[in-house]
């Protein structure tokens, strides 16, 4: 082989070289592209996922959609021969706190013993009622030699009534019976549950307190001819 066909077949030979290589690398690189195109939708639909929460608080509403009227009594009394008056007070409660409410009643202190008092003189001629039973309502009233002041309560729903007021057909404070002027209690100072209910009452639930004055023939002490005046408090409670 003469120097010149040494030389021609060397050069070949590094062309090969090359054109190996750069189809090595083309070749190379396709399958690098190729790999990526194929894995790319699954790196696409690998999904990271965490929970979270919206919250919100409704606040609990509690009100007297209807405020206990004011009462005047009605009925003959003779502050001699004696007699009766009654009168009655409504009042609705409105709540949408599942758990329901109470409301109780208390009698502005007079400065003395009775919660009715002369609106001219002060009297106290007519005495709280004396018939409660271990600070519970009485079955029917007890009579009395003096004027007696009293109040019992009923509610459209039967349950909303405390079981204070409630009944067996013998006595108060058991039983599950609403019987009007039933069961009578003496008011206080002090605040006495009248009402328990146990749900919301969205649209309103109606309570009624009746009260009575009861007046025997020739009471002690005689009632002067004046108008004698209480001055009641309902208190609403959320459970």
């Amino acid at each position: 082989m003469t120097k010149n066909n040494m030389i021609t077949q060397y050069k070949n030979n590094i062309t090969q070289s090359a054109t190996y290589a750069v189809l090595a690398s083309g070749t190379i690189l396709s399958l690098l592209f190729m790999g990526f195109f194929l894995a790319e939708p699954a790196i696409g639909q690998a999904v990271n996922s965490t929970d979270f929460y919206v919250r919100a608080t409704v606040t609990s509403e509690n009100s007297f959609l209807v405020q206990p009227n004011n009462v005047s009594m009605t009925g003959s009394i003779s502050g001699l021969t004696g007699g009766q008056a009654t009168g009655t007070s409504q009042f609705v409660v409105l709540t949408n706190n599942a758990a329901g409410y109470t409301v109780s009643i208390d009698f502005f202190d007079n400065t003395g013993a009775q919660s009715m008092a002369g609106d001219i003189d002060g009297s106290e001629a007519i005495r709280d009622y004396s018939g409660d039973v271990g600070g519970q309502p009485s079955y029917g009233r007890t009579a009395s030699t003096a004027a007696q002041f009293a109040y019992t309560v009923t509610s459209t729903t039967t349950t909303d009534t405390d079981l204070s007021f409630l009944n067996n057909g013998a006595a108060c404070n058991a039983g599950a019976a609403q019987t009007p002027l039933k069961c009578w209690k003496a008011p206080s100072t002090a605040p006495f549950q009248i009402v328990t209910r146990g749900s919301s009452a969205p649209t309103g639930a109606t309570s009624t307190i009746t009260f009575n004055i009861t007046v025997p023939n020739s009471p002690v002490p005689v009632p002067e001819a004046q108008t004698y005046t209480a001055t009641a408090t309902l208190s609403l409670l959320a459970l």
